[in-house]
């Protein structure tokens, strides 16, 4: 599954379903339906602790990305995010839980496509509690230094998240928000020109972020 298809065709799911809460109501009476814009910068800890330490360096990284918040009645809100991860760090092999260094520089970067839904537990006030969860389609591409096509990797894998957050509203339009986000990226335990998460027995490509959203809007 390409992340075009998957764009076009989430767009499309979300606009179906925002137009179908839209419809009429009581007299001529439309429920509140809002649209709004967000950006975001945060830190990332992936799952894979040891081999994403072994490639990189740290087995953490900062990631930013935005997306648009779709707000719905009774609470409820859907919406879409795109995001970046890189790192730079270099080819190893591991052997009896040693990792050798081949000094090959490598680059990884994940971007993800997520989709999701949640529930607000204080609309009205300033501070505005959330939770909510969704899928993610993750573009993961790692290229080094000599490598043939073959070596590389370009690949898109399919997991899901839970999140929760407090949003506060600064002015009538802003809003700033400190989010927690779970991921799972399960059973894609022998991707990669590396492979290093066979040898250390780490199948999920997921991890947990932490992140400050800015957010434009009603």
């Amino acid at each position: 599954m390409r992340c075009p298809t998957v764009l076009v065709g989430l767009v499309l799911v979300l606009g179906l379903a925002t137009g179908a809460t839209a419809q009429t109501t009581q007299g001529n009476q439309l429920p509140s339906v809002r649209f709004r814009g967000f950006a975001d910068i945060g830190a990332v800890k992936f799952n894979a602790d040891e081999s994403v330490k072994a490639v990189l360096g740290t087995s953490s990284g900062v990631v930013y990305g935005g997306g648009v918040l779709v707000e719905l009645p009774s609470s409820l809100f859907a919406g879409i995010r795109a995001s970046v991860f890189k790192g730079e760090g270099q080819r190893v092999y591991v052997f009896n839980g040693e990792v050798f260094p081949l000094d090959v520089d490598t680059e990884v970067s994940i971007v993800p496509i997520e989709v999701f839904a949640g529930y607000r537990f204080a609309t009205g006030s300033r501070f505005s509690p959330y939770a909510g969860g969704g899928l993610g389609w993750h573009h993961y591409k790692e290229t080094s230094a000599f490598a043939t096509g073959d070596e590389n990797v370009d690949e898109v894998f399919m997991g899901y998240q839970v999140m929760g957050g407090l949003e506060v509203r600064l002015a009538r339009l802003f809003a700033v928000a400190g989010e927690v986000q779970w991921t799972s990226i399960p059973d894609q335990v022998d991707q990669g020109s590396t492979s290093v998460r066979v040898p250390f027995n780490e199948s999920n490509l997921g991890g947990t972020a932490i992140r400050v959203k800015f957010v434009v809007g009603r």
